[in-house]
């Protein structure tokens, strides 16, 4: 049993609601962009006046004009969707999910993964290749100490947001483009819930704690699907189970880098849970390949 800690509850900060945009193509792009960081920086304002001088930085930062968001919601522990690169152009288009406690708070550390795989798709793709890493923070991450951790709530939760984001952004990129999911940690049970209905090419899974689903198979989905663990992973040592207690499900049962998932495995190196996009590790060089569809090339593990 896992035991919720807590500490003071943080007064509710006050941010505007969500611009109201446009739908989502090549041509409304920039008109989104500023759109959101307008919002953005009423929203470091108010967090400001609020006395909220941490929260004020990470919209103050979000909403400097070299930032291209596609979404923003200041409100509560925040949520938004950052481009980074050309994705009105972009040739091969990489969606990161998060796992648990990522809010707009620590937000840079996760936009820091981002950026690792936008140098990675960079230094690995063909000249004349272009490529865009959207970093998507769409919903309301569990705490990693915490009950909600262990339960797929959040992640049904999720789904169907992260469904209509990538329903959206195929509006922009066009059927030519092609879209990875790259999920880690509880990440990965969110996009195992939403994989039946995404329009994606392939779903690579991360430090996951499970997916929901007894196999690959089951997750419904024409994407390639691949798994990888660190061997300094603490997710190994996690039982990968599914058990009823006291009438909730907890647990997300078959591990994904095992054979009967039936997922494609590949190498991720030595590196331990946060290790997945550390500049030259063999998995953020896996994930490159799988990104750019050079499956031949990548390493199994």
């Amino acid at each position: 049993m896992v035991v919720p800690l807590s500490a003071a509850v943080r007064p509710e900060i006050p941010s505007p609601p969500p611009a109201a945009l446009p739908k989502p193509t090549a041509a409304t792009l920039g008109e989104i962009y500023a759109a959101n960081r307008a919002n953005a920086a009423e929203a470091a304002r108010r967090a400001a006046a609020h006395g909220d001088s941490h929260r004020a930085a990470a919209d103050r930062e979000l909403a400097d004009p070299t930032r291209h968001l596609l979404t923003f919601d200041g409100r509560g522990t925040g949520e938004t969707a950052e481009v980074l690169g050309d994705l009105a152009h972009a040739d091969h288009v990489a969606v990161l999910v998060p796992g648990s406690d990522t809010s707009l708070d620590t937000y840079d550390r996760f936009r820091a993964t981002a950026a690792a795989l936008r140098r990675q798709l960079t230094a690995t793709a063909s000249p004349g290749t272009r490529t865009a890493v959207v970093a998507w923070l769409g919903y309301r991450t569990p705490a990693t100490v915490s009950t909600t951790v262990l339960t797929t709530d959040r992640a049904d939760q999720a789904a169907p947001r992260l469904r209509a984001f990538t329903g959206g952004l195929r509006g922009v990129v066009g059927r030519a483009t092609t879209v990875s999911l790259v999920c880690h940690s509880y990440g990965t049970v969110v996009c195992a819930r939403a994989a039946a209905h995404l329009d994606i090419d392939d779903l690579a899974l991360l430090g996951s704690p499970g997916t929901g689903a007894r196999t690959a198979a089951a997750l419904r989905t024409p994407a390639r699907i691949w798994a990888a663990r660190g061997q300094d992973d603490w997710v190994g040592e996690v039982p990968h189970v599914r058990a009823d207690l006291f009438g909730v499900t907890v647990g997300f049962g078959t591990d994904p880098v095992s054979p009967a998932f039936g997922a494609r495995v590949f190498a991720a190196g030595k590196g331990g849970h946060s290790d997945y996009f550390s500049p030259g590790s063999v998995s953020l060089t896996n994930l490159a390949r799988i990104v750019l569809g050079a499956t031949a090339e990548v390493t199994r593990g």
